[in-house]
């Protein structure tokens, strides 16, 4: 069946990324054990917490100083947590611009509230207008309190916008993101290192 829609992730995909960066600002601040507090989140309750919206920024902020055993403001935290959002490639947006001419064009990104502010800042300071201008829709984890890879995650985003499994691509960087999406019949596209999306052959 011919692909009809294409639905992208964010981070490292349309966003680039640098999570040293982010490392690197924690440790400023005195996190001791950085590789430690990205490990034990993704493991355990408070990432994935803020990733579905079930924790307040606040309470974020606040887990991540008890963690470290910090005491700084919390814009420092909010800043170093940021510190990992860098641009996004003008010819990445051209090519998104010009796939709504072929495709019904969606975004489904695993973020969170300071996250959101910050990345669609950077979009409306570089190319005015908002990120979710260049989408019929967009999802993001914290919003409908869902996150990838959960195949109900992506049964909701097909049922929210009629969408037809089999004639949906799913693209994303986390090859277990796109597990998930080829669980709920969508055909996902591993953006694999080194690669962007102008590598795929989609227009």
């Amino acid at each position: 069946m011919a692909i009809k829609n294409i639905v992208f992730d964010l981070g490292g995909v349309l966003l680039n990324l640098d999570m040293q960066r982010t490392h690197r600002a924690f440790e400023n601040i005195g996190v001791k054990d950085v590789a430690a507090l990205f490990n034990i989140g993704h493991a355990a309750s408070y990432f994935k917490d803020y990733e579905v919206g079930t924790i307040t920024d606040a309470e974020f902020v606040q887990a991540i100083k008890k963690h470290g055993a910090i005491d700084v403001p919390d814009n420092a935290v909010i800043d170093a947590w940021n510190a990992l959002l860098l641009d996004f490639p003008p010819e990445r947006i051209e090519l998104l611009r010009s796939l709504k001419d072929k495709y019904r064009v969606f975004l489904f990104s695993n973020t969170n509230a300071i996250h959101l502010e910050d990345f669609h800042r950077k979009y409306t300071a570089t190319y005015g207008g908002s990120l979710d201008d260049n989408f019929e829709k967009a999802w993001y984890s914290h919003l409908i309190r869902l996150r990838k890879p959960s195949v109900e995650s992506f049964q909701y985003i097909l049922h929210d916008a009629g969408l037809t499994a089999a004639e949906t691509m799913f693209i994303d960087d986390a090859l277990v993101n796109i597990e998930g999406a080829n669980a709920a019949g969508i055909k996902g596209v591993h953006l694999e290192p080194g690669k962007t999306i102008l590598d795929l052959g989609l227009l």
